[in-house]
């Protein structure tokens, strides 16, 4: 029995070079649009406006901003729970723009690779 010719796989040169291709131009992308994620900004607030957080695209807490009517020293609880839920809200708007990034960048693909 003759042994046919061809490459491990079956995937030829000419593939596999066009496949590294579209794989560094892909992570270019990703990478320019990780860098434009990061300059933006996520705001959201808490209380009916009167906490509002503004994060990072890289998730940092940039800016906390406090309306005078929540600054109560008998009910520091509340002020500290409405911090906390608006930056969990900001933070979650920057995971949301990160994840969309990834879906766009991947064509819905995610991490569904065997490895």
């Amino acid at each position: 029995m003759a042994k046919r010719g061809g490459y491990p796989g079956g995937m030829m040169p000419g593939n596999m070079n066009n496949l590294m291709k579209q794989a560094q131009r892909m992570q270019r992308q990703m990478e320019e649009g990780q860098k434009e994620l990061e300059t933006k900004e996520f705001t959201a607030a808490a209380g009916g406006g009167a906490v509002e957080v503004t994060v990072s695209g890289k998730k940092e807490v940039v800016r906390v901003k406090l309306s005078e009517e929540v600054v109560d020293p008998e009910d520091i609880e509340m002020l500290q729970d409405l911090i906390v839920a608006a930056t969990n809200e900001a933070l979650r708007k920057a995971e949301e723009a990160s994840s969309a990034l990834m879906g766009k960048m991947t064509g819905g693909l995610g991490g569904g690779f065997p490895f």
